[in-house]
């Protein structure tokens, strides 16, 4: 197979990992500018065969250490309704942040045991659906639970709902500071108090922290076995512990690239082919793109640390991976539109998409583009930047500086690869009345549109 990097590559480059159907795909030129054709520019591509794959990376060091692990796929990753299928069926539950998260997973047959909702602000109408449907419910502080058990009071039923307590654990020089819980004080504090816990069972403790140090995550389950222990001996009954998400993954294989990618980061100049991103403006906050502990090695890192308190609790480990699930599982294609300049000479590709249709909390993705030719007359060699369609100075897709040695053609297709994780939706806007991308999902020998644009109708 050709050397897809050949046509587009950053400065310096940062090569793309491909998953086999990625590399199908793209080798199809033809076949590329056909979907485009018939379902819009940007579309997003979706084939989950990996998901399985990389759950099964995080399954196997817990079994060697003695560990029950449930994994709950991250929906706020990845908004397809091919995604929650695709961990259902592979035995996996489902984490939902908001109501139609939560109504769509039911809607798809994923049962209330196989679902947990940890939006970071429950309103009343997805508290009474979590309560209506059976979903465990993860409370993150004191007002959430007044408004549960408001709830739980008007309906004046027997029996019991399930709930965690989201602790905020203590910050330390690894701990963040975090807006996700209370302390574990306060839950047993609220714990204590008379009919606070009126129809509901703690079931678990679960946290969430940013970032993904392998001993600031042990720190953190030591915390919550001490919340846990607490609220046994007051009569409660804990059975698991959720760490969340923040699993790490690497888009890169070689860790040389990303350091010699800093190195001329650090280094660069402003003036134009000096500079290795727009303007030579510095990158502050960016995803670690390799990493050298990732999923299965990572959680066994945390087992070797953990792995015995949670065998003499009986405690079942949980987590809510994002990213790591979803590594190899989709890919943005959007067409090339215009090839233009700024008024001081620096060169431009312009492409039918908007910055926030591959767009995360980070600065930037960081991952070289593919540049997939189909047949138009191309620009000579050129080097610069990648802009959408907001009327916006710095409406970039990405801020780095790329170099096209063949030139680049008004019709040529360029490809986002492993975008699944976050990139896709997690900020997708549709401003200027733009249609939000198209999602397909690849079915037998080709792809079906994913019935999510069905529920949220932007693009015909």
């Amino acid at each position: 197979m050709e050397d897809l990097s050949e046509g587009c590559h950053g400065l310096p480059p940062l090569p793309a990992r491909l998953e086999p159907w990625m590399q199908e795909v793209l080798a199809d030129a033809e076949g590329c500018a056909a979907m485009l054709e018939e379902h819009g520019s940007p579309l997003n591509l979706h084939d989950f065969s990996a998901l399985a794959r990389n759950a099964a990376e995080l399954e196997r060091p817990a079994e060697r250490a003695g560990v029950r692990l449930r994994i709950f796929a991250a929906r706020k990753a990845n908004k397809t309704l091919g995604m929650m299928d695709a961990a259902h069926a592979a035995g996996h539950g489902v984490d939902v942040g908001s109501y139609r998260e939560l109504a769509q997973a039911l809607d798809r047959g994923i049962p209330a045991a196989d679902i947990v909702v940890t939006a970071a602000v429950k309103p009343r109408p997805l508290l009474r659906l979590a309560l209506d449907s059976g979903a465990l419910l993860v409370l993150d502080n004191l007002d959430e639970a007044s408004s549960l058990a408001a709830e739980v009071a008007d309906r004046q039923e027997t029996g019991s709902h399930p709930i965690a307590l989201r602790l905020a654990p203590t910050p330390d020089e690894l701990i963040a500071p975090t807006r996700f819980g209370e302390s574990a004080s306060t839950w047993q504090d609220w714990a204590r108090e008379p009919g606070a816990l009126q129809g509901l069972r703690i079931e678990g403790v679960h946290f969430h922290l940013h970032g993904y140090d392998v001993e600031a995550r042990a720190r953190a389950v030591g915390e919550s076995t001490v919340l846990i222990d607490a609220l046994r001996e007051a009569g409660h009954r804990p059975w698991f512990l959720d760490i969340g998400g923040g699993i790490p993954m690497s888009y890169l294989d070689d860790a040389g690239r990303w350091d010699a990618f800093w190195v001329a980061h650090d280094g660069q100049g402003r003036a134009p082919g000096e500079e290795v991103t727009w303007r030579g403006e510095r990158l502050r906050q960016v995803y670690p793109y390799h990493q050298a502990l990732t999923r299965g090695a990572w959680m066994e890192e945390l087992l070797r640390r953990v792995a015995r308190d949670l065998r003499a609790r009986d405690l079942e480990l949980r987590c809510e991976p994002g990213r790591s699930l979803l590594d190899g599982c989709g890919m943005t294609l959007a067409r090339v539109v215009q090839r233009t300049g700024t008024s001081d000479g620096i060169p431009l590709v312009g492409v039918e998409m908007n910055r926030t249709q591959c767009r995360s909390t980070s600065d930037d993705f960081l991952v070289d583009p593919v540049l997939v030719r189909t047949g138009g007359t191309a620009s000579g060699p050129m080097e610069g930047y990648l802009v959408g369609a907001y009327c916006i100075e710095a409406e970039l897709i990405l801020r780095r500086r790329l170099a096209f040695p063949g030139g680049v053609a008004v019709g040529d297709v360029l490809a986002l690869p492993n975008t699944a994780g976050y990139l896709m939706h997690i900020l997708e806007s549709a401003s200027h009345q733009l249609p939000l991308a198209s999602n397909v999902v690849k079915e037998g020998t080709g792809f079906r549109r994913d019935g999510i644009d069905a529920l949220s109708p932007m693009r015909p």
